[in-house]
């Protein structure tokens, strides 16, 4: 079995009072996912996010800090073997950018309230890195990482 790492975020788009948060849209547009991607030689995770993030949403971020990691087995028609991929994610803000400038990877992205989003992912352990981003926030984190009381 081939192994592979990769890192991905939670953006945070603050809009008005409501927080919403970039999802990519893959399969015809049928999944909702997080941003991730391949962390390449000589990158760090955390910089491997923000690229990826910023490759396949058109949004660029800062990181606010790690959320956790996942695991997952899948099968690779291109590699013809199964995948064990440890993915790495980061909580991150909205810095610039906009949706229309994704690459050719995702087929959309989604902006969606960042509490509903787990409802609409495609996968559980990203639906829990949704679910442990919004207890950052409800921690006392704004959206735009600034701590609200000490």
């Amino acid at each position: 079995m081939l192994r592979e790492r990769s890192a991905g975020a939670v953006l945070l788009v603050p809009l008005g009072q409501q927080v919403l948060v970039a999802l990519i849209a893959v399969r015809g547009g049928d999944v909702l996912a997080l941003p991730k991607g391949h962390i390449e030689p000589g990158e760090c995770p955390e910089d491997a996010a923000l690229r990826e993030t910023r490759e396949e949403t058109g949004l660029s971020g800062r990181l606010l800090g790690p959320l956790g990691e996942i695991s997952y087995v899948y099968w690779s028609r291109a590699s013809g073997s199964r995948i064990a991929k440890r993915v790495a994610f980061f909580l991150a803000a909205y810095r610039a950018g906009s949706p229309a400038h994704h690459d050719a990877e995702v087929e959309a992205v989604r902006l969606v309230p960042l509490e509903r989003a787990p409802e609409l992912m495609a996968y559980e352990g990203e639906r829990g890195v949704v679910r442990e981003a919004l207890s950052r926030l409800a921690a006392g984190y704004g959206p735009g990482g600034e701590k609200q009381f000490p």
